[in-house]
């Protein structure tokens, strides 16, 4: 048997989640990623994610000439394709 998950004071069972459209599991889905993401202080980064972003950031710097906006990014696939 499934277990409900228990949000305040409503109980959330899998197959009432199942049973919406795909449209609304994906707006539910951006809802709690909104949720997460208003408390970011909620998720500390680890050191190893730490120094990813730090690279990252680094490379960024150095090849920000090479970077594109999406609508460039588009054309340019549009170029290829």
């Amino acid at each position: 048997m499934l277990k409900p998950y228990r949000l305040h004071t409503m109980n959330i069972h899998l197959p009432d989640i199942l049973g919406l459209t795909v449209a609304k599991r994906i707006q539910l889905i951006e809802d709690i990623w909104d949720s997460i993401a208003a408390v970011p202080e909620s998720l500390p980064l680890t050191e190893a994610e730490r120094e990813e972003l730090d690279r990252r950031l680094e490379m960024y710097a150095q090849s920000s000439d090479e970077i594109f906006n999406w609508n460039e990014f588009k054309a340019k696939v549009r170029e290829f394709g």
